[in-house]
């Protein structure tokens, strides 16, 4: 049964370019692999290797010599490697990333048919191309998947914990709540982004257009909202599904995205930290009177000192009458003393608190401007 669903989900999803874009020809002098009909680039290597289900999978990558990340593309739907080689080589240079491309199975020059579990392991093959032939670490890979691509892109991406960021250009919730506003998951479904996105622990953008005909952009909202780390999103006025790298927010907005987080870990833990702060100093603002009533109960002695100084007040009171008096008068003087030293320090303690309240209220002010600017964007 999983079987017969699966093909009639490749039917219904999977739109390969045919014929497709581009040959692969064998260079006699170099043995070098080159895509026809595009000429030899010095950065560009076309690279062919198995998946782990003996599938032959074609990708190309391009290689920027200050790169600090490695970008794994999984492109659309009606699209293989020719159709977004220069697409690619634009992305590397103005990104200054490395970046590698591939085609599905069934896709472009790669064998097989297409389905979903074959682009699961198609993508692996790929990452596992970059760590064993590249020297790529999962710490400076970030996943970049666009519309059907958002599916093995976040398959992958829930399963590397230390993964750099992740990328969602156009992405489904899944298959089936593309074509039917669907309220729960079904076991035939494919590609359930939707309950595989809260799974991932890098940062995420989403970069979505909101006159997107084919996925509507609710899709890339949902997504945003379900994420562990939100980065700001993109939302593309009047963009469709595939037009939104000819915005010029698009590169500015990836740009800042990727420079961002290659910041390093120490860096990154620093900002955590930084936010941590706020919320809990929010946190002991609103519970303000809690700290006090611990200190309250630490000030106080034992009970087993208390028993004991009771007995020797009550000797002192018998023996000593006249010493008690003015014992008591000093006691006296002394606890109007403490009551005043308390009564000024409550004051100065609520006046700091609600300096705080005040500073945090500020800290939180331009956070909700912005917040409160995308939504009057998503309704316009």
């Amino acid at each position: 049964m999983g079987g017969v669903t699966s093909s009639m989900a490749a039917k219904l999803a999977f739109f390969p370019p045919n014929p497709p874009s581009y040959k692969l020809i064998k260079e006699e002098a170099t043995g070098l692999l080159l895509m026809e009909p595009f000429p030899h680039r010095e950065n560009v290597e076309v690279l062919k290797f198995p998946n782990r289900r003996g599938i032959e999978i074609v990708a190309m990558y391009v290689r920027h010599p200050m790169a600090k990340t490695t970008v794994l593309y999984s492109h659309g739907n009606a699209a293989d490697i020719g159709q977004m080689y220069e697409l690619f080589v634009e992305l590397s240079i103005h990104l200054r990333v490395n970046l590698i491309g591939y085609d599905y199975s069934g896709y472009g020059q790669s064998s097989g048919k297409p389905s979903e579990h074959n682009t699961y392991a198609d993508i692996e093959a790929v990452y596992k191309c970059l760590e064993e032939n590249y020297g790529a670490k999962q710490e400076d890979i970030i996943l970049y998947g666009q519309s059907v691509g958002s599916g093995p892109t976040l398959d992958l991406a829930a399963r590397l914990p230390r993964l750099r960021a992740v990328v969602l250009h156009s992405p489904i919730l899944s298959g089936l709540r593309v074509m039917y506003p669907v309220k729960r998951t079904y076991w035939f479904d494919i590609y359930k982004n939707i309950d595989k996105i809260p799974l991932v622990k890098c940062p995420v953008l989403v970069i979505h257009g909101t006159a997107d005909e084919v996925v509507d952009c609710s899709h890339g909202k949902h997504l945003w909202e379900l994420c562990q780390q939100k980065y700001e999103p993109l939302w593309l006025k009047d963009g469709n599904h595939c037009n939104l790298e000819l915005y010029p927010e698009y590169l500015r907005h990836l740009r800042k995205f990727i420079s961002t987080v290659e910041k390093s870990p120490s860096q990154r833990l620093s900002f955590r930290r930084s936010v941590d702060r706020v919320e809990q100093s929010r946190g002991s603002t609103d519970c303000s009177e809690k700290p006090r009533k611990s200190t309250d109960h630490r000030d106080k002695p034992p009970r087993s000192t208390d028993k004991s100084e009771k007995l020797k007040y009550h000797e002192f009171k018998f023996n000593n009458p006249e010493k008690l008096e003015k014992l008591r008068v000093q006691f006296d003087q002394t606890e109007r003393s403490r009551r005043s030293v308390e009564y000024n320090d409550k004051s100065r303690s609520i006046e700091f608190q609600e300096k705080s309240r005040r500073s945090v209220d500020v800290q939180f002010e331009r956070p909700r401007k912005s917040i409160d600017w995308l939504d009057r964007i998503r309704a316009s």
